[in-house]
């Protein structure tokens, strides 16, 4: 490998360099040969040592490297005998956007771990489009692609001015639920076959611009009921709680 090649391939765990080049690093079996599989175009994979073997069918360039190299291009602390360099999706324009189904809205999630985990918890639970707000972590961030377990290649992320979308949602008539502290019991509360369920920040939960937007509001109570418990869910957690009762309803 160039100098050139390594420097380029590190300077991807920058978003702005993502964007400005348009890929991202994508690493792991599983999850290059997934994206291998997809729509995806791949650019480049670089493979290390000879335990990894690509499928005869691919004809994507590829590169065997020294571990020393792979050590120096990897951008997880345990790097994988497989690198992919991925050109980013183009989903086009949300603007004319109507669901056919439940999708999700994110609001300033920051952690990388949980975002990768919300697309997985879409992806099983059959939710194609994800909406997040421009300050939401990247989803094309290293950590976020890894923990993503290929469920990248199936789930649409589209970033937009959140409020903005979701004031065109109820004006299109698509109810958006959001999730906080206080609200109707998620179990008791009627659900829609069609809706947008909004999740918001670590910290701070859903912004008051986001709040506005929000035609109904759920709670995922705790048991016992009127005990001593945790102060709140870690937002992957309650994504999965609120996406699986959605689902059950709508057997």
């Amino acid at each position: 490998m160039t100098k050139a090649e390594i420097s380029f391939i590190r300077s991807l765990s920058s978003r702005k360099e993502r964007y400005v080049a348009g890929v991202f690093v994508a690493e792991g079996e599983k999850l290059v040969k997934e994206l291998l599989a997809s729509s995806f175009t791949v650019r480049r994979v670089y493979l290390c040592g000879d335990g990894i073997q690509l499928p005869q069918q691919v004809t994507v360039p590829s590169e065997r490297i020294t571990s020393r190299e792979m050590e120096r291009i990897s951008l997880l602390k345990t790097p994988s005998d497989i690198l992919a360099v991925v050109e980013m999706p183009d989903y086009g324009s949300t603007e004319t956007f109507l669901p056919e189904d439940w999708v999700l809205a994110l609001d300033d999630v920051q952690d990388p771990g949980n975002m990768g985990t919300i697309i997985r918890l879409a992806d099983w639970f059959g939710i194609r489009d994800i909406f997040c707000s421009k300050a939401t972590v990247d989803c094309f961030n290293p950590k976020v692609v890894q923990a993503t377990m290929g469920a990248i290649v199936r789930v649409r992320v589209h970033y937009v001015p959140l409020p903005k979308f979701l004031q065109r949602m109820l004006s299109e008539g698509i109810p958006v639920y959001g999730t906080f502290l206080e609200g109707e019991n998620i179990y008791d509360a009627e659900l829609p076959a069609k809706g947008v369920l909004v999740m918001g920040n670590e910290g701070q939960g859903i912004s008051t611009l986001v709040e506005q937007q929000t035609t109904r509001k759920l709670f995922i109570p705790s048991y016992p009921t009127n005990t001593e418990t945790s102060e709140s869910l870690n937002v992957a957690i309650a994504t999965a709680v609120a996406t699986a009762e959605i689902r059950r309803r709508l057997r």
